[in-house]
């Protein structure tokens, strides 16, 4: 079921969108007024106080093998099933919830709890952008340029107690304002998720705070969520309020209501399929292209030890 692979993820870069043209993209949106996904009305948009923070500087060492996925189309195509099953709406349905101010709470087998302010967050974590492929269970892919830091370096000011084993993170409950959450009660809301602390602790496994070079919509999970692009998408939950370090395998949203089709690992592997649909390709959202699909979506390098 997991294999090891030969550094897969290191491909040629010039196949990844040059920076200068990206970096100059930003700088002519930026002189015109216009931010992010200014061309859509900036909907979704979650403006904070983190002026100065994007865009940040890039990691060298994540290249892509596809060109970065266009910017409109990754942000009017989102599963958040808080707002809606249907994802061409959720940017429309997300606009209007309040992302500011935010805060994190951590808990569990630490020494105190603590209260984190996002935007104190940002402006001490060391922020930088990588280019990463996103799959999703649905066996549709994307690759985008997220900003944010690596979870390690926060875990590593918490310093967890020895017998915290699992990492569970927990996103808002509010019914009034996410029509999901109203009209989808069979769902056990809020939306819950769940890393061994090795996942968590590697290096891939990021906090993101931004996307395209600019702050995070509201439809990508504004204002903090988590990547991890070596598993299915639902795995890199949004909008997180809580962080609760555990001794034992917390449960998890999607396997709890389903598990024979969503395990707690949830790794990308084309060999097994879902039982409703091959997972031996996926299809580029932007260009309807069908690729095959990377064990552990091209980043065994850096994690497939993790199981073995």
């Amino acid at each position: 079921m997991f294999i090891r692979l030969n550094e897969g993820w290191k491909i040629p870069e010039q196949l990844a969108t040059p920076e200068a043209a990206y970096l100059n993209r930003r700088t002519v949106l930026k002189a015109l007024g216009i931010t992010g996904m200014g061309m859509m009305g900036n909907a979704g948009f979650a403006f904070g106080a983190t002026e100065g923070t994007y865009p940040a500087k890039r990691n060298p060492d994540f290249i892509l093998d596809r060109p970065l996925t266009d910017e409109k189309v990754a942000g009017k195509y989102n599963n958040f099933y808080e707002f809606t099953t249907v994802k061409e709406e959720v940017y429309q349905l997300a606009e209007k919830f309040e992302t500011h101010p935010w805060q994190i709470e951590v808990s569990g087998e630490v020494d105190k709890k603590k209260t984190y302010d996002v935007d104190d967050l940002i402006g001490r974590m060391p922020m930088e952008e990588r280019l990463y492929r996103f799959r999703c269970v649905e066996a549709w892919a994307m690759a985008v340029p997220w900003t944010g830091f690596p979870l390690k370096h926060l875990i590593k000011e918490i310093k967890p107690k020895s017998t915290a084993k699992f990492v569970r993170m927990l996103t808002f409950l509010r019914p009034d304002t996410a029509p999901g959450q109203k009209e989808q009660p069979w769902y056990p809301w809020p939306y819950y998720e769940a890393l061994t602390m090795e996942e968590a602790m590697n290096d891939l496994t990021m906090l993101v705070t931004g996307i395209y070079g600019h702050e995070l919509p509201k439809q990508h999970g504004a204002p903090i969520r988590l990547i991890t692009p070596w598993k299915y998408g639902y795995k890199s939950i949004k909008s997180i309020v809580s962080i609760e370090f555990t001794r034992k395998q917390p449960p998890t949203f999607w396997n709890k209501i389903a598990p024979l089709e969503y395990d707690f690992y949830s790794n990308v592997n084309p060999v097994i399929p879902h039982p409703r649909w091959s997972q031996a390709t996926e299809r580029l959202i932007d260009t309807g292209n069908r690729v095959p699909t990377k064990p552990f979506n091209g980043y065994g390098e850096y994690v497939a030890h993790l199981y073995v």
